[in-house]
């Protein structure tokens, strides 16, 4: 008896040892949100040069603006798979990312095309809707070709062959979710903070976003080949502004992720109740239920006004480990327009569209090719 006491103050001792006098800075970090922020190209691949400019120079200015902005918030860690004008291969790029056990892959790029086109588009992993998503994924996966011995890296991948593509999405498939939501984040807030024309959240097969194991996502912030834009994007205005808007996009996110709704202790919250627009007419889609998606995180909250701003009509959906919390519930396409401003003006500057059929969750865009009826 006096043995087994004795041993047990002695383990209890080895614990206090091992946990009790660790360094608390070691334990904050393991707590930190660890971001890695990947600027594309590099070092003797430049990436496109629409007009003189360089893709792999602003593409660092903005991701070495959007780290130092990161890193003086406690609550993240920010990973570079570069920092400095250094090729990268990119299977060393997601190497980096799993390495560090990142809760988040972001790579910037810059768009070019024949034509002035312009505008911005956020890319999550998956198989390319279009030619046209596919032959932005051919243009950024052709840098393998520069990479020694990239037929054994990358398994054989051709990145000129849409048969490669479709092995690429799998691996992603668990966090395609949380890309989404992070990508609509950025595309939202460029649109709506700095007036850029959005191209939308797109996907196609990125070999990059293929190697990492958490949510990922390929910004492509406009088109160098655009006379405006070009010079935009290549100023140190331009770069500034489109780095400021990531920022806060990664940081509604995160705070997406933990469902946090601050409701001041001292006093009790008000709640408001929501009034439904009266719509007269309307697009009505037969067989769709639109809903507005509030937030996303993996926190069960009870469906009170109080937790979320006053707004009522709420609805949750469980997905995995994440709850995703929606706002309104109809078929009519002109009145959930206006429940969403509703819910921008309370706050969820991110909220979007969603569309449902029988209970299951569809493209937005599939449910817009519905039959239209009229009330």
């Amino acid at each position: 008896m006096k043995r087994n006491i004795t041993y047990s103050i002695f383990l209890g001792v080895v614990i206090f040892i091992i946990y009790g006098f660790q360094n608390p800075e070691t334990l904050q970090e393991k707590k930190k949100f660890v971001v890695v922020l990947d600027a594309g190209h590099g070092g003797h691949d430049s990436g496109n040069r629409g007009n003189g400019y360089e893709e792999k120079t602003i593409s660092l200015n903005v991701v070495l603006s959007v780290g130092k902005a990161l890193e003086k918030d406690p609550r993240f860690k920010v990973v570079y798979t570069r920092k400095t004008d250094d090729f990268i291969e990119l299977h060393e790029r997601g190497s980096i990312a799993n390495k560090a056990g990142a809760d988040l892959f972001v790579s910037v790029h810059c768009n070019s095309h024949r034509s002035q086109a312009y505008g911005t588009e956020t890319f999550v992993l998956g198989l390319h809707a279009n030619d046209e998503n596919f032959n932005v994924a051919k243009n950024e996966n052709s840098v393998i070709l520069l990479e020694d011995n990239y037929e054994a890296n990358y398994d054989g991948f051709d990145p000129n062959s849409p048969e490669s593509i479709i092995g690429l999405t799998l691996m992603q498939e668990e966090y395609l979710d949380q890309s989404l939501t992070l990508a609509s984040f950025v595309q939202n807030r460029f649109k709506k903070t700095l007036s850029r024309k959005s191209r939308g959240v797109k996907q196609a097969g990125f070999v990059v976003l293929h190697q990492t194991y958490m949510p990922s996502v390929l910004i492509e912030l406009g088109f160098l080949t655009n006379n405006k834009e070009g010079k935009f994007l290549n100023s140190k205005k331009g770069q500034a502004e489109m780095a400021k808007s990531i920022v806060t996009s990664i940081i509604d996110y995160k705070e997406s992720l933990d469902a946090i709704y601050y409701v001041p202790k001292t006093e009790t919250p008000k709640v408001v109740e929501t009034k439904t627009p009266k719509i007269e007419g309307g697009q009505v889609y037969e067989d769709v239920v639109f809903k507005v998606q509030i937030a996303a995180g993996s926190t069960d909250i009870e469906l009170q006004p109080f937790n979320f701003n006053g707004l009522d009509q709420l609805s949750k959906i469980k997905s995995g480990d994440l709850y995703k919390y929606y706002f309104g519930s109809t078929s009519n396409y002109t009145l959930i327009q206006e429940l969403k401003e509703i819910a921008t003006g309370k706050g969820y500057d991110s909220s979007f569209i969603a569309a449902f059929r029988n209970n299951e969750a569809i493209p937005l865009t599939e449910a817009l090719k519905a039959n239209i009826s009229s009330n």
